[in-house]
């Protein structure tokens, strides 16, 4: 069973939330060759999709050969995909970008991708610019990675949100390489918007506390997350920072048929602020030593004894009021120990990294709805 199965009942318990819901999943890959090792076959992101009910923006992996190649085949990946992919294309800055990006619009691209860490360029290369332009003139979004691995970007996207009228600026993985202080600037830049391809709770909450929720758009990063597996966080971290069903519903596909359509995103109200951030210290343990455990997953290491003290943090009690928390998090860990072992290129060293990435974003966000089938773990201390 594919770990997105296992994960089903907790995003229906948060669709059921949900006055409707067009997912739209605006940052996933296709590719074979990128140096990291990993690879994303069309067939498995269409069904990663389908098991999401989701549509998708596309664009190349890492190829180090160049995008001309990896451009024509994400645009017959769209073509033949029944509408639910979006084609962009990806351009290196060193190697005649704007030929390239004007080439991918003109065969069908949507949208234009940017990766400052793969082919090493910084946005205030004049580069940058002429291709932001060019956006802008094509009414079509430039999707940037700020990420992990990179310098601060974030003084550089106001400059181009400022001196470009009308791009649709989109900075992926919540922005967390300048989240610290750019959020107090979005509000003033209406083109410039983030995705939520990144898997920290804690980074994702601060994107939703702090950002307004109409510059905000679902992505998954598939095939590094998986378009279920996001859309739980995404949700889970969103009706937990105080996001309305409305709002949420909008986030995650509404706004992004916007920016493909030409049209600006919808301003959505205020960012709902920090107040719904409290937190309770007994789960926020439990989050710290999941959050372990999935580092250690990561980076293909044990994570035994991690896991272990989370079972033991679990004991609350059963009437405690992190009880129905707490079962969660042991239902999942129990569909992680049951979990097939990763296909090469699939997934961040095996499928259980998903589910134990899932587990420390539950201990994290215990107001967001989950199924009742998770409910019937026991969290009463257990003899010794």
């Amino acid at each position: 069973m594919h770990v997105d199965d296992m994960l089903g009942p907790w995003l229906e318990a948060l669709v059921d939330e949900l006055p409707s819901l067009d997912a739209f999943d605006f940052h996933t890959h296709i590719g074979e060759r990128d140096p990291d090792g990993f690879s994303s076959a069309q067939e498995d992101l269409l069904a990663g999709l389908e098991r999401a009910d989701a549509r998708a923006a596309v664009f190349p992996m890492h190829e180090p050969g160049g995008y001309r190649g990896a451009n024509d085949g994400v645009l017959l990946a769209a073509r033949v995909s029944d509408g639910r992919l979006v084609p962009f294309c990806r351009v290196d800055p060193h190697d005649e970008p704007l030929a390239e990006a004007e080439r991918s619009l003109d065969a069908g691209a949507r949208g234009i991708k940017l990766h400052p860490r793969a082919e090493g360029f910084a946005l205030s290369l004049p580069a940058v610019a002429d291709l932001c332009a060019l956006a802008a003139e094509r009414r079509v979004p430039v999707l940037v990675h700020a990420g992990r691995g990179i310098p601060a970007l974030g003084r550089d996207a106001l400059v181009l949100c400022e001196r470009v009228p009308g791009l649709s600026l989109v900075l992926a993985h919540a922005g967390v390489s300048d989240l610290s202080w750019l959020w107090r600037h979005a509000p003033d830049h209406p083109g410039l918007a983030f995705d939520t391809a990144w898997w920290s709770p804690v980074d994702l909450l601060t994107l939703f506390a702090l950002v307004p929720p109409g510059q905000i758009l679902f992505g998954s990063d598939a095939p590094y997350g998986t378009p279920v597996q996001s859309a739980i966080l995404t949700l889970r971290c969103a009706l937990q920072a105080g996001l309305s069903p409305d709002q949420a519903s909008a986030m995650m596909g509404a706004q992004a048929d916007r920016l493909l359509g030409g049209d600006p995103l919808l301003d959505l109200g205020p960012a709902p602020g920090e107040d719904a951030l409290d937190h309770d210290i007994l789960l926020e343990r439990l989050h710290v030593l999941l959050a372990i455990a999935a580092r250690h997953h990561l980076h293909g290491q044990d994570a035994d004894q991690e896991i272990a003290l989370a079972r033991l943090a679990c004991e609350v009690g059963e009437d405690a009021p992190q009880a129905a928390t707490c079962r969660q998090v042991l239902a999942l860990l129990d569909l992680a120990e049951r979990a097939p072992p990763r296909r090469p290129g699939t997934a961040p060293q095996h499928q259980a990294t998903h589910l134990v990435v899932t587990a420390a974003v539950v201990a994290r966000t215990p107001d967001a709805p989950a199924p009742s089938a998770a409910l019937g773990q026991s969290v009463g201390a257990r003899a010794r």
